[in-house]
């Protein structure tokens, strides 16, 4: 257990600030913590190792992420109005990654494509700690828009080959093609992305994705030490122009991202208590630690984790 949670645990939420400077960080593990809600995500592994921006681009900007094992590029698409063909940029933000995780998460427990959207998309979310009316519901249609129209490449290498899964992730549009953007009853996955995440899931906390669900970085960090810790032979040193390359796509800077990172990474072990990680000079070490969602549990959500 990490030293926020042992604080946390012997001197309660309140006497644990006066421990720990970064008030953020107390907050979040604690309401990780008490959580008692429980459940299970998936994600496919692809997406621990790439994710997309944090922040809106440019409608016709092309998102690329390149690392020594995964390259990622997304493509922006257009949509049909109206007032005729638009181009629709490449989801970015917390929301972009909630969505992408129901809809994984929903194909892995049904073993199923086609996953129900509507009101069972705003349910999850509400469990997610996310508003579900006004201005945070238009974020989400727009996200799940854009999600639904940009085209998505995955090269993984594994050894000394190489997959690629190319196309978009559903068949079915998200929305209907008129200009009110209501969300349809059902989405049907593509069969080429439904057998990537049958064949690579990723096991996730739902009451770690609850407490940091508003902070798209943390997410992606998180998710990463889920993907990488408990895999480890041994432990490994992650370079920080490694990270960057990785994580600071949306930085001009070497040494801002390496702030920020740092900033969102005790976020990310504020939700993940088993993982053993630390920053230093050079970069992080990582070492091998329990997995963020005990293999018992995977199972009973409906995935059998192979050994």
């Amino acid at each position: 257990m990490g030293r926020v949670h042992n604080l946390i645990e012997q001197h309660g939420r309140q006497g644990a600030l006066s421990f720990v400077e970064d008030r953020k960080e107390v907050d979040v593990a604690f309401d990780f913590m008490s959580d008692e809600t429980g459940g299970v995500g998936f994600l496919f592994s692809g997406w621990c190792q790439a994710a997309l921006p944090h922040r809106k681009q440019p409608d016709d900007h092309v998102w690329v992420i390149e690392t020594d094992h995964t390259k990622l590029l997304v493509e922006p698409g257009s949509l049909h109005t109206s007032k005729g063909v638009v181009r629709v940029g490449v989801p970015y933000g917390s929301r972009a990654r909630l969505i992408l995780l129901y809809l994984q998460t929903e194909a892995i427990k049904t073993n199923s494509r086609e996953i129900e959207l509507g009101r069972s998309l705003r349910v999850w979310l509400g469990k997610l700690g996310v508003s579900i009316g006004g201005k945070s519901m238009r974020e989400v249609r727009d996200q799940a828009l854009r999600l639904s129209r940009c085209r998505m490449t995955f090269q993984v290498a594994k050894g000394k080959q190489t997959g690629i899964v190319n196309q978009n992730i559903v068949d079915t549009a998200l929305f209907t093609n008129d200009d009110t953007g209501a969300l349809l009853e059902t989405v049907k996955l593509s069969e080429g992305f439904f057998e990537q995440l049958k064949h690579h899931p990723v096991p996730l906390q739902e009451s770690a994705i609850r407490a940091i669900s508003n902070n798209s970085q943390a997410l992606d960090i998180y998710c990463w030490l889920a993907y990488r810790l408990h895999a480890l032979p041994s432990d490994c040193q992650i370079s920080w122009p490694a990270l960057y390359a990785q994580f600071g796509r949306s930085y001009a800077r070497l040494r801002k991202f390496r702030e920020n990172f740092l900033d969102s990474l005790k976020i990310a072990l504020a939700v993940y208590p088993e993982a053993d990680v630390t920053a230093n000079e050079h970069g992080l070490i990582l070492r091998q630690s329990h997995p963020a969602v005990p293999k018992r549990l995977a199972r009973k959500a409906g995935l059998l984790i192979s050994e």
